[in-house]
């Protein structure tokens, strides 16, 4: 079969001359949907025969810091996946290897045993993943074997949004205006879902057997993972929620978020889906800025420009500062610092409450993920890079580009960085978010008499004595001029 081969994005690919009837394979990774899937719709167009396959790999989930509960939402999900294919007359396998070092030679063994002739996947933008894929495609492409990869993750693809003399943005709000420009000019659409395939393959190849993923276990059971649960959560929102998404998201005791990160994740949704619900229901939502529906909107082309980001440079996915100059900060090293912010014991309450939450359920408000960075990296001075990989390990949504990125901007280390003298009170921050204490009293279980007055500051309260409640281990004020004047040194060597 001739090929011929196309460099995107740093990658090489290939693409057969003409469509090719040879079987195809659909790889799964961050994208565990049938829905709005573009390597899953091109196999099925293109092929006659076509079979799916996830690759699970728990020592480089480790080295990733994935946490336990977000690989139970995989391993949950690729249940219903199996079931949805298995509909479309697509059998999925599940294979595990111990890391990526291991995926190439096992694909090119599985498209020879099952005489396949073309790998179809989704772009994965992080640098491990993508030199996976360079080595994959190589490998394949000296067998004759096709890899073609789409730009299916974001709206508008990496690269596609640029500045007037053709660079990428390094601040979000052009970032935004060009996005929005973009978008309006041509909408993506979500891709149906793919008509069943005329294929007939043995019986054994759709198995039955419970998945099960050689991993640490945390249960997910809270999160619905099944199709109709995902959208009908979606459409809640929007129709529910998101006019009043721009009051309410900042206040953690309210049920003001849509919570549907954890499924843009994994691939369980698609950011394309996302807009196509939200702008069902309000359709010129694009030309209220001041609206909530906008405002959710927002967090979406968030979510693009930090994959934008990691793509434009790849430092990012590297534990590397967007910023040269803050490699000269003097980061603080205390483990026992460390691990009081990780055990919610800081003594400053919005931040315990915050922390206590991400152990017990996986998950944290976003306003509450802005406070804890920033007390660790201002207050504490302790290195982002320990905050973003405690983060990882324990967020059910968790995503190095969003992740990296928010830590980043709280450290003010990243591209679209707060500046350096911009540090959150995290008592202040309390009292603006949870003026009466009701998210606090939730996680903080020893404070659930102390009176609103002193909810945010209990170690005033006159009966302070008979709290079990650490004292602040640090004093904001001091604390907050240190940082301030360790970040001046350190851009003064710059």
């Amino acid at each position: 079969m001739m090929v011929t081969q196309t460099q995107q994005s740093g990658s090489l690919y290939s693409e057969p001359e003409v469509a090719s009837d040879l079987g195809g394979l659909v790889w799964f990774r961050a994208d565990l949907r049938v829905v709005d899937n573009k390597a899953l719709s091109e196999a099925c167009k293109r092929c006659d025969r076509v079979m799916a396959l996830y690759i699970a790999t728990p020592m480089q989930w480790h080295e990733h810091h994935v946490s336990p509960i977000q690989v139970d939402l995989i391993r949950r999900r690729l249940a219903v996946l199996r079931q949805q294919l298995k509909a479309l007359n697509i059998p999925l396998m599940v294979l595990e290897l111990p890391d990526f070092h291991a995926i190439p030679e096992a694909v090119l063994a599985w498209m020879q045993q099952h005489q396949l002739g073309h790998v179809f996947a989704n772009k994965q933008y992080e640098w491990n993943e993508g030199q996976r894929d360079d080595v994959t495609a190589r490998l394949l492409n000296r067998h004759q074997i096709c890899f073609s990869a789409f730009d299916h993750d974001c709206v508008i693809a990496p690269g596609e949004v640029l500045t007037r003399s053709g660079d990428p943005f390094k601040v979000f709000t052009p970032f935004r205006r060009q996005w929005l420009t973009q978008y309006r000019q041509q909408p993506s659409q979500p891709e149906a879902r793919p008509e069943p395939v005329a294929q007939r393959l043995p019986d054994a190849l759709y198995s039955e057997q419970p998945i099960s993923l050689t991993y640490p276990e945390k249960s997910s059971v809270d999160w619905p993972v099944d199709e109709e649960a995902l959208i009908q959560r979606l459409r809640t929102f929007c129709m529910e929620k998101a006019p009043d998404y721009h009051q309410k998201r900042d206040f953690p005791a309210v049920d003001g978020t849509s919570c549907l990160s954890p499924y843009l994740a994994i691939g369980a949704l698609s950011p394309r889906q996302c807009l196509s619900a939200l702008f069902a229901e309000s359709p010129f939502c694009l030309d209220e800025p001041e609206s909530g529906e906008f405002t959710w909107c927002n967090e979406i082309i968030w979510r693009e420009f930090y994959r934008h980001l990691i793509v434009a440079w790849p430092k990012l996915s590297r534990d590397q500062p967007f910023q040269p100059w803050t490699k000269h900060v003097r980061w603080h090293e205390s483990e026992s610092l460390l691990s009081a912010w990780q055990q919610g014991e800081t003594g400053f309450p919005i931040v315990d409450a915050a922390m206590r939450q991400l152990q017990e359920t996986g998950w944290m408000h976003n306003r509450l993920r802005m406070i804890t960075a920033s007390f660790l990296t201002k207050d504490l001075l302790i290195h982002w890079q320990a905050g973003e990989q405690w983060f990882m390990s324990h967020l059910i949504d968790g995503d190095l580009a969003s992740n990296n990125g928010g830590w980043q901007w709280a450290a003010s280390t990243g591209t679209d960085a707060q500046p350096y003298f911009r540090v959150f009170n995290p008592t202040t921050q309390g009292e603006r978010f949870d003026p009466k204490g009701e998210f606090i009293r939730k996680w903080v279980h020893e404070l659930k008499d102390v009176p609103d007055k002193y909810i945010h500051e209990p170690h005033r309260w006159p009966q302070a004595h008979r709290l079990n409640y650490p004292k602040p281990i640090v004093d904001h004020k001091s604390a907050r001029l240190r940082a301030i004047e360790e970040f001046k040194t350190a851009k003064a060597q710059d």
